[in-house]
């Protein structure tokens, strides 16, 4: 169980801190629920406790763990699909892992491709989703303002 103040993450949503705890009743069941502030915007969710496990929350990365997220970024790009539809769903299901060097994977194949040519519509939002994912954790992990972490991330790719 975590605790007020835990740095966790949050798969599709990004890293944050916890809030609170609440014990709410929804659908007459009362549960308890963790209230994720997460780090990159102002957005609050709502986490049930007992779900923890089943929705893939973790706690942020160490530290130390940060250059093999920088070597991921640098690193060489990874063959994607060349149908969108493909691509997009090989993407998403990188994503969901909640692993940030999954997602750091996604980020660098996807920033790869936007200097080279205009990405779709669903794309550029798949490549904000996934930088701002990335992004969040660093953010909590490096202790750095979000401009500083997310100028770190152009520079590696």
């Amino acid at each position: 169980m975590y605790s007020i103040g835990d740095k966790i993450v949050y798969p599709m949503h990004g890293a944050g801190v916890i809030d609170r705890i609440e014990e709410k009743t929804i659908l007459g069941e009362d549960r308890q629920y963790y209230v994720l502030q997460v780090s990159s915007n102002d957005m609050k969710v709502m986490i049930p406790v007992d779900k923890c496990e089943e929705v893939g929350i973790r706690n942020i990365i160490e530290e130390e763990e940060v250059d093999g997220v920088m070597k991921v970024l640098s690193g060489p790009s990874t063959e994607m699909s060349d149908n969108w539809n493909r691509r997009n769903r090989e993407n998403m299901e990188h994503l969901r892992t909640g692993d940030i060097k999954e997602v750091a994977g996604v980020v660098r194949n996807l920033l790869r491709v936007e200097r080279e040519k205009p990405l779709s519509t669903g794309e550029k939002k798949l490549l904000t989703n996934a930088r701002q994912i990335l992004t969040s954790e660093l953010v909590l992990v490096l202790g750095r303002a979000e401009s500083d972490v997310q100028d770190m991330i152009e520079q590696a790719v």
